[in-house]
């Protein structure tokens, strides 16, 4: 009798499908996962094209740039079925540009008696820790932080670090022998080790830094061939329907879909207007995103920077961070030139945001060329401009007990959230990958179970 009871209730659920929304790496690989595993999958997408922030733009002129920085290792590269088309990354480095002087980092700055000291003296005696300022004072000493640390914190938040949660840190720390390691296996393989850039997998000489042939998107080509069928673009998921604590149905253009689950990329901040039928999510409406303006410019040369990347904790300057990706991958760029990229924190309507293109082109130059006066007559033009009002997720003190709680579980049955802007987390491409795996598993397990 309890057989001939349960089995069609698990029948109807099995029979409607997983909503995923948004078609970028976390939703296309939720989707493939499930897809695996036997369970029928829907793809809404609100844009025309997938792959969300995981794009790359080439123009007429063999320039190839992408939306943000976005890091790719091997490992990631072969679970995607993207290794014949990735490039070996040879080198990668960070430097910071510092009283008109560039420090390698971290072992530049770490050389440096000033901040060896302070770093020394924090470790001696470290102190309380009740926000991000504290705990890069208590990492770094007292100089560092306060010279670096926290004016690079501040500008891609737009929050003072005392604001800020200590957890922001949590993605900084590695390891001094860890570090060690594996630059020296950098070194001695000619290939750039990746180090701090996957907290899910463990790090090793092995794993190392790619660039797929013809961009980023090039990535997802093998998950489109899978589940490609699964997916509607201009498909906007207007509401999501919960029932007595669980997800029952979502509204897709106008049109209701009962569904056994729903997972969803979107920023969390937006799901209190989303989701209908519950108030559990309603707090997530205050938390915050970093609005991000990417700017790019072309100059004369190579390797103009002093490393890949360079670090500008100058609060006088307009951008935190820039970035000379053909430093590393030479093929994004023609032959003897090169492209910078400029990322500005912002918000949404404010004066960068508002500026044309060309202002921001002009406001991007003469900020560098007060750091390296002679690259003005290498300028040869501007590149493609990107603006994103979701880049970074905001740790604030003031909502961090929340979002741990959210990291746990939504709280609501059958919906989960995922990918950087999902599980409002500060999380790289090949983290995004191995956590989205691990959700699917709830997932499967949830939508499988009896009831």
């Amino acid at each position: 009798m309890n057989v001939a009871v349960r089995a069609p209730a698990v029948w109807r659920r099995l029979a409607k499908p997983v909503a995923v929304i948004g078609a970028g790496i976390a939703g296309l690989t939720a989707a493939a996962d499930l897809e695996r595993r036997g369970l029928q999958v829907s793809v809404f997408e609100t844009g025309r094209a997938v792959g969300g922030m995981a794009s790359s733009f080439k123009d007429a002129e063999g320039y190839t740039y992408d939306f943000g920085a976005h890091f790719v290792s091997n490992r990631l590269a072969r679970a995607l079925g993207a290794s014949d088309i990735s490039h070996t990354v040879g080198h990668y480095g960070e430097a910071v540009a510092l009283a008109g002087r560039s420090y390698s980092y971290p072992f530049g700055l770490a050389a440096s008696p000033r901040y060896a000291a302070s770093a020394i003296a924090a470790r001696l005696k470290p102190g309380a820790v009740d926000n991000a300022a504290d705990w890069f004072r208590n990492a770094y000493g007292a100089a560092l932080a306060e010279d670096v640390a926290i004016p690079l914190a501040e500008a891609w938040s737009g929050a003072a670090a005392t604001e800020l949660s200590p957890a922001v840190g949590q993605k900084l720390s590695a390891g001094v022998l860890k570090t060690l390691y594996l630059k020296a296996a950098s070194r001695l393989t000619g290939r750039a080790v990746c180090n701090g850039y996957s907290h899910e997998m463990p790090e090793s000489p092995g794993v190392y830094h790619v660039y797929p042939e013809g961009g980023l998107s090039r990535l997802l080509e093998p998950t489109m061939q899978q589940i490609g069928h699964r997916i509607a673009l201009e498909s906007r998921v207007e509401r999501i329907f919960v029932e007595r604590g669980r997800v029952v149905a979502v509204r897709v253009n106008g049109h209701e879909i009962g569904v056994s689950a729903a997972i969803s990329t979107a920023p969390v901040h937006i799901l209190p207007r989303l989701v209908e039928g519950t108030d559990e999510l309603d707090e997530l409406g205050q938390f915050r995103y970093r609005p991000m303006i990417f700017v790019n410019l072309r100059f004369e040369g190579r390797n103009l920077l002093p490393d890949t990347m360079l670090w500008v904790p100058d609060r006088t300057q307009p951008f935190f961070r820039v970035t000379e990706a053909p430093f590393s991958m030479p093929w994004l760029a023609p032959e003897g030139r090169t492209q910078l990229t400029f990322d500005i924190g912002c918000e949404v309507g404010d004066a960068h945001w508002s500026m044309s293109d060309e202002e921001l082109a002009r406001t991007c130059l003469d900020g560098l060329c007060r750091i390296y006066p002679h690259l003005r007559t290498r300028y040869i033009g501007a590149g493609g401009m990107l603006k994103t009002p979701f880049a970074y997720p905001v740790y604030l003190s003031r909502y961090e007990p929340r979002r741990q709680e959210f990291a746990r579980d939504t709280g609501i049955a059958g919906f989960y959230s995922i990918g950087r802007n999902g599980e409002f987390a500060h999380l790289l491409m090949e983290d995004i990958y191995w956590r989205t795996l691990k959700r699917t598993q709830h997932v499967a397990d949830y939508v499988g179970r009896d009831v």
